[in-house]
């Protein structure tokens, strides 16, 4: 049994391209590339129904990449602040082993 072949979309647009600028026949340009015509058509077909997305973001595509870009923000946010709390708590451990002589950690009454 044979596996089909895969073509990239890169690889789609170019040939479809080719179609369109029609320097040569669909027969032609499917004969050398070892395509079926009616598979070049139907990738002219899909190419043709989908040019406007090249030029236009659907409404909700523009608010998912808001979305996204909102997340992304407040992610670099919450890290700086757990950045800047990690340092705090640092800085208090050593200022409490420095006025109790002992860590945090080894305070009595704590169990472990």
């Amino acid at each position: 049994m044979t596996k089909r072949r895969e073509y990239t979309a890169e690889y789609k647009a170019k040939i479809v391209i080719e179609v369109l600028r029609e320097e040569s026949t669909m027969s032609e340009i499917a004969s050398r590339e070892g395509i079926n015509p009616k598979q070049l058509g139907n990738w002219k077909s899909e190419f043709l129904e989908n040019a406007g997305r090249a030029f236009s973001r659907s409404r909700d595509e523009k608010a998912a990449f808001r979305q996204v870009e909102e997340m992304e923000h407040k992610e670099r946010d919450y890290q700086a602040k757990v950045g800047q709390l990690t340092l705090e708590v640092d800085f208090l451990k050593s200022v409490y082993k420095k006025l109790n002589g002992h860590n945090w950690e080894d305070r009595p009454g704590v169990k472990r």
